[in-house]
């Protein structure tokens, strides 16, 4: 193979300067010659003529930088000429060289007035609200459909379902309610200690934890665990194409991926507030200990005199709906889920953030609906 090889030559007659080129070119070779090349033409004055009588093969790349360095000359106002190219040069270059550009058919971007930028974002509103009602409806009807006709329901995910969501979590909510259990007491210490009503810690605690800050810590935790998981499971299926690909094969994406993960929350969830009434009571119960001298009989009796079925009951309804919402926003984000991996992780992302907004929501709701009604 013919090492590549330029010389530069100027002519005297009209001040030209000429580059003959000789050899086979690739660029591979050109690289490590070309900075030299160009600086040395960028230096010189004249008009330029780029013969390639010598040059009896060329590369893309070598090509490329031949006609970028053309285009920087003629940007300095000076003329270039190119010559000599003939069989595969020839054609490269008639190719990349002469194909004249295309103007574009779009037209420039205009400026969007204030009305229509609300008009697109009630736009934009309107159809995430017709999607998330249909998304909804179909919720709802696969339920309808599991219920009528219970072979329609794919419940062999149910059991490893629930033991992900609930069994696999409950180390870390007992710690994190625990550690709540523990703050009530030392704020509720504090106060109730300068009035000498020490034994009233187990009220506080008791029904706080059982009526609102155990399920809505359970809830919180859940959603960071296995909203962020069902989010992220169903956004890779989906623009892996799995998602069509149960279409295609005649079942319901809805029925068959949401609802068992749905009721699996539905499950897990009321579950797991249960054992974290049970440890928030405890973390209260150690405080009294420590810190009020209260005996572990007299607290867990007074706990019993102050706790009612009801407040253990209306911790069970908050976590049930908490456990609905979690499953069906995190699965409605999944499913929406675009642009491959950078798309899972907006989803995900979106997916926790909304989960943790509804949940506080429900809480305030529930909260004021038990008042209302004296529960």
């Amino acid at each position: 193979m013919t090492a590549p090889a330029f010389r530069i030559d100027r002519t005297d007659r009209d001040g030209s300067v000429r580059l003959a080129f000789s050899g086979r070119f690739e660029s591979t070779a050109l690289a490590p010659l070309w900075s030299e090349l160009r600086s040395e033409m960028l230096g010189s004055g004249g008009p330029f003529v780029f013969d390639l009588t010598g040059a009896s093969a060329m590369d893309g790349g070598s090509m490329a930088l031949l006609l970028g360095l053309k285009v920087e000359l003629e940007s300095a106002r000076l003329r270039v000429e190119v010559v000599g190219a003939t069989g595969g040069v020839s054609r490269l270059l008639a190719i990349l060289g002469n194909a004249p550009p295309k103007p574009t058919l779009k037209g420039p971007p205009g400026r969007i007035g204030i009305l229509d930028q609300i008009g697109q974002f009630a736009a934009l509103i309107g159809s995430r609200f017709a999607e998330n009602l249909t998304y909804i409806g179909d919720v709802t009807a696969s339920a309808a459909r599991a219920i009528v006709k219970p072979s329609t329901f794919n419940g062999r995910d149910l059991g490893r379902l629930v033991e992900r969501t609930g069994a696999d979590g409950l180390p870390i909510v007992l710690l994190i309610n625990l550690l709540v259990g523990v703050t009530l007491g030392i704020q509720g210490a504090i106060q109730l200690e300068q009035y000498g009503g020490n034994i009233y810690i187990a009220d506080l605690v008791g029904i706080v934890v059982t009526r609102s800050i155990g399920p809505l810590m359970t809830a919180i935790i859940v959603a960071g665990r296995s909203g962020a998981a069902f989010a992220a499971e169903l956004g890779t299926m989906k623009v892996s194409e799995e998602v069509d690909a149960i279409r295609t094969i005649g079942l319901d994406p809805v029925g068959f991926l949401v609802l068992p993960r749905v009721l699996a929350l539905c499950i897990a969830v009321p579950l797991l507030a249960l054992f974290a009434d049970v440890a928030g009571v405890f973390g209260g119960m150690i405080v009294g200990i420590t810190s009020l001298d209260l005996s572990p009989d007299n607290y867990l009796d007074r706990t019993r005199i102050a706790l009612e079925l009801r407040h253990v009951g209306t911790g069970l309804v908050k976590s049930l709906f908490f456990g609905l919402a979690i499953a069906v926003i995190a699965c409605r984000r999944g499913l929406a889920t675009q642009g491959g991996a950078e798309g899972v992780g907006r989803s995900t992302t979106s997916a926790v953030v909304t989960i943790i907004f509804w949940v506080v929501v429900l809480e305030a709701i529930f909260t004021s609906l038990f008042q209302v009604f004296g529960v």
